[in-house]
């Protein structure tokens, strides 16, 4: 399955995994529920999720590299400030942020299994391939990152 290691842009296959949970959900009304401020919720989140997707982007941007998800190897600078310092791939956390608020929107408890698959999908294709590229790329600098800031939270 190597193949297909940083083929699918993210964004996409959190697009997808929506998608699936959109058309899950209907099949299973003995899962639905509903909460005060559910739909609250879900748009804090989706909105905080695309905090996560802009801040990080903004600091690529100012450290001149890219954020290409595609062409991890072409890293030219490694950042771990901002919210690098609290995460290794807040773009990441802000595209399954952003699943679940989706996810609880459609008030369906099978659509929240798109949130541990997003995770699970991403960290096996995405996150795995570029840490071997930036620990290739940034040697001392990318495990001293790695031992002071986790990849996820």
């Amino acid at each position: 399955m190597q193949w297909l290691e940083t083929k699918i842009p993210p964004p996409i296959v959190m697009v997808l995994l929506g998608a699936a949970a959109y058309g899950v959900a209907p099949l299973l009304p003995v899962l639905s529920f509903e909460f005060a401020l559910r739909t609250t919720l879900a748009i804090a989140l989706a909105l905080a999720g695309l905090a996560l997707n802009i801040l990080p982007a903004l600091a690529f941007l100012r450290a001149g590299t890219t954020f290409n998800p595609l062409r991890p190897a072409s890293a030219t600078r490694l950042v771990t400030s901002g919210i690098y310092r609290h995460t290794r791939n807040p773009m990441y956390l802000g595209d399954s942020v952003i699943l679940l608020g989706w996810t609880l929107c459609l008030g369906n408890a099978a659509a929240l299994v798109a949130v541990p698959a997003f995770v699970r999908y991403i960290t096996r294709f995405q996150i795995r391939p570029e840490e071997r590229h930036l620990s290739a790329r940034f040697p001392e600098a990318y495990a001293s990152f790695c031992k002071r800031t986790r990849r996820w939270l």
